[in-house]
């Protein structure tokens, strides 16, 4: 990608999300969660073969927190972190080997609150350049790239009914060939794509 083509895609993210509407999403749980802890992930969004794509993971299934499950890169927020885009950037580092200095952070996205108390807040950042992902083998099985033409198509998600641990609510979910993105990674993509859209009209 061209220095100048880069540039504007960042600016235009960037752009886009400071007009986001502040305030904290879940996933429309009755009774909504307690807030434990807070944590943040990475959006990274790579340039793979001339076409944007979202970095995404496969956790490890023997993990006690969402083994198997396919995630942003993040995780809790450290008392080393400044702000949560400082533990988004460590958190990838540590589990797909991204050198934070090839990250171009673009802003962050409104918090969101998960069935298990984290509220997370998602950190948009953007790669000039691709890189080899080296995935810590006690975190992740796997690092692969969805195109974000189809993360951003809203009507690729569908919306499914939930009742967990005495909650009910509903979470989205989008597949992309074998892979199954659901609950708050889906959720988290989602809200991207209706902001995006709406504000790009």
């Amino acid at each position: 990608m061209w220095p100048a083509e880069f540039e504007r895609a960042h600016a235009w993210f960037a752009a886009a999300l400071a007009q986001m509407p502040a305030g904290v999403d879940d996933e429309g749980l009755l009774p909504r969660p307690q807030v434990r802890s807070q944590a943040a992930v990475l959006l990274a969004i790579v340039w793979q073969q001339d076409e944007p794509s979202v970095l995404l993971t496969r956790r490890t299934a023997h993990l006690r927190s969402h083994g198997g499950q396919i995630s942003l890169p993040g995780g809790k927020l450290e008392p080393q972190d400044a702000d949560a885009a400082s533990a988004a950037l460590r958190e990838a580092e540590e589990e797909v080997g991204l050198p934070p200095a090839l990250v171009q952070l673009a802003g962050v996205m409104p918090r969101y609150v998960t069935v298990t108390g984290y509220e997370v807040t998602p950190v948009l950042g953007l790669l000039a350049q691709p890189f080899q992902p080296v995935p810590a083998p006690d975190e992740v099985d796997e690092v692969f790239f969805v195109p974000l033409a189809h993360l951003m198509d809203v009507a690729a998600y569908q919306r499914h009914a939930v009742q967990r641990d005495g909650f009910s609510g509903h979470y989205y979910a989008i597949s992309y060939g074998d892979y199954f993105i659901w609950g708050a990674t889906a959720a988290m993509l989602r809200r991207l794509a209706l902001h995006l859209a709406a504000w790009s009209r």
